[in-house]
């Protein structure tokens, strides 16, 4: 009797109540069938309808949870929770097991020198001793760069203005890469060994890349001077043979046909005359200075480049030695610029120094903003670098090692032909030392391209200057 009471109550409610739930009081309403009725009855559950109110009723039907649709779901993950209290509440979020600090860096030039005698090359090298290697390992030791950034440099932005490799040293080049805002440059020097050594570090444009932006780069090359000099025929002489006013003449006057937009298709390899990547652009090429080490007289030569190629610089001191010498005469020199190719004897790399990087276009363009890279207050500290540690290198390998002195042996001997028996110089046992390419694209990185007149002339002339070279 009460089951059919029940129902007829039910149904009564369904036709008077609201369809949408009642939300300010939070009361919902849940149909019942009675097909579920029958199943989840329960003494203790029974009421009876005819003492009871309709209120009484519609409470238990609500209240009565543990036999409704939300009691028999499954736990969402956040109900286990094991930080639950017994009062219900929770201990709320853990605090992480090792703090994190976030630190701001920015993008930053380097100015380092180094003497690469006991090193293969700037650029890393797995397996082998590089610059690159020592300077992002002491960056990472004294936490001015993650363990992310010294696996791999290029999420630090790590670009070298120029490369140099086996034995060549340098003593201004650039690196740009994110670092800290606060450096100190002794955390860094106390780490590295002394045969490389960081100057000063500068804030630059978040877009500044240090290869792109350079638009120059000086070289020299040190080398004895009695090299000029065919006759001296033993160590002794050698060691007391002072250069003349008339050889001095006579090394510039080769010097200087260097300058200017050529084609230096014969002073690499695998590049053909109308190749326009082999056009590059000298600025000056000059016997700077002559000075006196341990009794024996040495020349520096200096030449400014828009940029290099792989043994440029070596195979110009190389031919200019054999001219100067009288193992071939100048008609060789200007045959090298043409079409014909010619085998140019390649000097030591001993003598070789990177010795500066110019960006005089970022220093017009942003010298209201950022800090000039000229870096003079920090010129003492790389002269005095360069007198303790590069030139003693050079002049120990020449004076102990009779490193030229062994090259004028084969000098004597080169021929200018090309000849399918030649070695290349890879396997002759010699290494690119003053490559400035590595496969960038000035134009389209964004750089403009700036051409004098004597370029523009060149270009109508057949040989066009390539963007990279055009730095």
């Amino acid at each position: 009797m009460s089951f059919r009471l029940l129902t007829s109550f039910v149904c009564t409610l369904r036709q008077t109540l609201p369809r949408h739930p009642i939300t300010k009081s939070g009361l919902q309403i849940r149909t019942v069938t009675g097909m579920e009725t029958a199943v989840q009855a329960d003494p203790k559950n029974v009421i009876e309808v005819e003492t009871a109110t309709p209120k009484e009723i519609s409470d238990k039907l609500v209240s009565d949870k543990k036999f409704t649709r939300y009691k028999n779901r499954n736990k969402r993950q956040w109900e286990d929770a094991k930080d639950v209290k017994e009062d219900g509440e929770t201990d709320g979020k853990k605090p992480c097991s090792s703090p994190f600090e976030r630190v701001k860096r920015k993008k930053m030039a380097m100015l380092l020198g180094y003497c690469g005698v006991d090193y293969y090359g700037m650029q890393r090298n797995p397996g082998v001793r590089t610059i690159e290697e020592d300077l992002l390992k002491a960056l990472f030791e004294a936490k001015y760069i993650t363990e992310e950034d010294f696996n791999n440099q290029q999420n630090a932005q790590f670009q070298r203005s120029s490369r140099t490799d086996k034995g060549v040293s340098a003593a201004r080049q650039v690196v740009s890469l994110k670092l800290p805002l606060e450096i100190d440059i002794e955390e860094i020097n106390k780490r590295l060994p002394e045969s490389i050594k960081v100057f000063g570090v500068k804030r630059v444009t978040n877009k500044f890349n240090s290869k792109i932006k350079c638009n120059a780069r000086t070289y020299s090359y040190t080398l004895p001077t009695f090299v000029l000099e065919p006759k001296l025929v033993n160590d002794e002489e050698r060691k007391l043979y002072r250069i003349t006013e008339d050889k001095l003449k006579a090394v510039n006057d080769v010097l200087a046909v260097y300058v200017g937009t050529k084609s230096y298709h014969n002073f690499t390899e695998k590049k053909h005359y109308q190749d326009p990547s082999a056009s590059r652009y000298m600025m000056g090429f000059t016997l700077d200075r002559v000075f006196v080490d341990s009794e024996w007289e040495f020349a520096e030569l200096l030449v400014k480049g828009q940029s290099f190629m792989l043994h440029q610089i070596r195979k110009m001191v190389g031919l200019m030695i054999a001219i100067v010498r009288g193992n071939t005469d100048i008609s060789t020199l200007e045959k090298a610029f043409n079409k014909d190719k010619v085998m140019i004897p390649t000097a030591p790399g001993l003598g070789l120094v990177l010795d500066k990087v110019h960006y005089e276009r970022y220093d017009a363009k942003f010298k209201d903003s950022h800090d000039s890279l000229t870096w003079e207050e920090q010129e003492e500290s790389v002269k005095a670098f360069k007198r303790d540690r590069i030139n003693p290198n050079i002049v120990k390998g020449e004076i102990e090692g009779n490193s030229m002195l062994l090259w004028l042996e084969k000098l004597a001997k080169h021929n200018y032909e090309p000849s399918e028996e030649v070695p290349s110089e890879k396997e002759n046992g010699q290494l690119n030392e003053e490559s400035d390419d590595e496969g960038l694209d000035d134009k389209e990185n964004g750089d403009e391209v700036v051409m004098n007149d004597e370029q523009k002339d060149y270009k109508m002339n057949g040989i066009e200057k390539s963007n990279e070279s055009m730095t």
